[in-house]
């Protein structure tokens, strides 16, 4: 068993702030010990206590720097890295002028393993060791992107696209097809060290009701495997699943009736809910990811994260690159905030830092593994530098609490506040 101490300012969630108030929904030391055994969280507690038990466990000291659980990603799509910060177009123009002619390559297995090097090159370096990941309809897709996380040893979560209507002939698969293919996948890399399969029906218009059944009969066979899709993210897009399924009340009710909610499943985006939508996500315990740059950049709308809390939703925090326009859960926290500000209220950072911690391994059922410093967890932690930057530098020295200090990390950080990443209790990068 290898042991090793971390020494630096420590701070995790333990609850949602909307639950328990702010001041009982975290754990901080100013001086602080996080001792990891053998890829988990052994021990934490304050150096002055920690250190005289230690004997002689190796002691890495940071300074000027806060240590926090890894981020976890609720929604991103890794074929689109190459096509990030694309210009000029809302949902349903940008997949066609963008994302479709980007994801016609990953049929080719070498394109698509060099994009997933890159890709999780971009998360490492912005302190994110665990993601929900849309693939493309390729099956090598899927086996590129596990295949490195695979031997970085991560927490990652992906499938394979399931798209059988309403899209390119050379991205359409079939209802049988696309059940054939995922259960493959499936048998291939569920479970497989950290890794774990989604179901992922890319939304409502692209699929058949024939393919929404196949999606739903994967997870009634693999009861471990997730469902991944979209929901509700523009008011086009919600026009269009009624004129596809006019015999259902709604965008939600499509997933519903086709059996496709549960405590496992993440519909990214919900910009546009309404109270009927939440009550039965929450009642399904089905979670939603907020995507704030991407709902910015492709003016789809503000995100209700209030009406969500009403309805004890479960909500993670999503880039969703690459109509989200940073890998940072940094700055999709800045964007989140004015997010909040212009329907009138305030995020707490302590809020923020829930989201992009234990809110989103909540949302993704893996809190008993990721998310927070709990004995026991997956040691996923992220080293972030208050000094990255000269101005951030400057803006410590006026901060007088914690929580400024934590919202002028949101503010202004990105990857270069990132000084160190680890992943089951190894360092997987370290700034240059």
């Amino acid at each position: 068993m290898t042991t090793k101490a971390y020494r630096a300012a420590l701070l995790h969630s333990v609850a949602d702030p909307a639950e328990v108030g702010v001041e009982k929904s975290y754990q901080y030391f100013e001086d602080g010990i996080l001792v990891v055994e053998d890829g988990k969280v052994a021990r934490l507690g304050h150096a002055a206590d920690l250190l005289p038990q230690l004997g002689g466990v190796e002691v890495v000291e940071y300074r000027d720097a806060l240590i926090t659980p890894g981020f976890i990603d609720t929604h991103i799509h890794y074929p689109q890295t190459g096509m990030i910060a694309s210009y000029g177009e809302q949902l349903l123009d940008w997949l066609n002028t963008y994302t479709f002619p980007t994801e016609k390559q990953f049929a080719d297995p070498a394109h698509a393993a060099d994009v997933a090097g890159i890709f999780l090159k971009e998360l490492l370096r912005n302190g994110t060791t665990t993601a929900l990941v849309f693939g493309t309809v390729h099956p090598q897709s899927v086996d590129a992107f596990f295949d490195a996380a695979g031997k970085l040893d991560l927490r990652m979560i992906a499938g394979k696209v399931m798209m059988d209507r309403n899209a390119p002939d050379y991205l359409t698969d079939t209802a049988e097809s696309s059940y054939r293919d995922s259960k493959a996948l499936i048998e291939r890399w569920h479970g497989k060290g950290r890794l774990l399969y989604a179901v992922t029906p890319r939304f409502a218009p692209t699929s058949t009701p024939e393919q929404l059944d196949a999606a739903a009969r994967l997870l009634k066979e693999h009861p471990g495997v997730y469902m991944h899709t979209h929901l509700s993210e523009n008011r086009k897009e919600i026009e269009w699943v009624k004129e596809l399924f006019p015999e259902r009340s709604g965008y939600l009710d499509v997933y519903d009736h086709h059996g496709l909610l549960g405590a496992r499943s993440v519909f990214a985006h919900g910009v546009h809910l309404c109270d009927g939508e939440c009550q039965r996500l929450a009642e399904t315990d089905s979670a939603v990811a907020f995507c704030p740059t991407s709902n910015l950049f492709l003016g789809s709308g503000l995100f209700d994260l209030a009406k969500l809390e009403k309805h004890k939703v479960k909500v993670g925090l999503g880039t969703d690159v690459g109509a989200g326009t940073s890998f940072s859960q940094l700055q999709s926290l800045n964007e989140a905030y004015k997010v909040m500000q212009l329907q009138g209220i305030k995020l707490d950072p302590f809020k923020s830092l829930y989201l992009a911690t234990l809110g989103g391994a909540r949302a993704l059922e893996l809190q008993d593994k990721v998310g927070s410093f709990t004995q026991g967890n997956e040691a996923d932690f992220v080293v972030l530098d208050y000094k990255a930057t000269p101005l951030m530098a400057y803006r410590m020295q006026q901060a007088r609490s914690l929580e400024e200090r934590l919202f002028a990390l949101i503010m202004l950080g990105d990857d270069r506040t990132v000084r160190e990443t680890f992943a089951h209790g190894r360092s997987v990068h370290r700034r240059g």
